[in-house]
């Protein structure tokens, strides 16, 4: 009588796993990973105007004591900003009394008005004003609360 297992073939391994095609958690890792680098992308491209503005500011900031038209050219740049932030129609005719009451509605919390930004619509075309440190001050406040709408975007990209 003879060993029955004898008669038996060897185990066969069995062949390694594949990493094509993946499982399908990967597909959904992947499909997140995509839509998450778009959506970033879509949100670095809306702050652009807001990185231009605030770099330009900046570059106001350090030659401030040579600049005798900051305010002016300060007054141009919100305007430039509240164009990418709000319809050409709303913002574009917008000067002295009408133009700072808008900028305090949208963030300037009445600095505009009856603050130190009063000297945008006093003294746009004058020599430096003594007021430009918290001017440049409260222009860097009123960048950072305005974020450009979508709508704008397209608009200002398509041009």
């Amino acid at each position: 009588m003879q060993d029955p297992l004898a008669a038996l073939r060897p185990l066969h391994t069995p062949l390694p796993i594949s990493w094509w095609p993946p499982a399908p958690g990967w597909w959904l890792l992947a499909l997140i990973t995509i839509v998450l680098l778009i959506l970033l992308y879509r949100h670095w491209q809306r702050l652009a105007p807001r990185r231009a503005a605030l770099s330009e500011l900046k570059i106001l900031e350090q030659q401030n004591h040579k600049n005798q038209q900051l305010t002016a050219i300060l007054n141009s740049l919100l305007k430039r900003y509240a164009l990418a932030c709000w319809p050409s129609s709303s913002v574009a005719a917008l000067t002295g009394e009408a133009w700072l009451k808008f900028l305090d509605a949208n963030g300037g919390g009445g600095e505009f008005a009856h603050g130190c930004g009063r000297c945008l619509a006093s003294a746009p075309y004058q020599n430096k004003s003594s007021q430009t440190d918290g001017l440049v001050l409260l222009v860097r406040r009123w960048i950072k609360k305005n974020k450009p709408k979508k709508a704008n975007l397209k608009r200002i990209h398509n041009v």
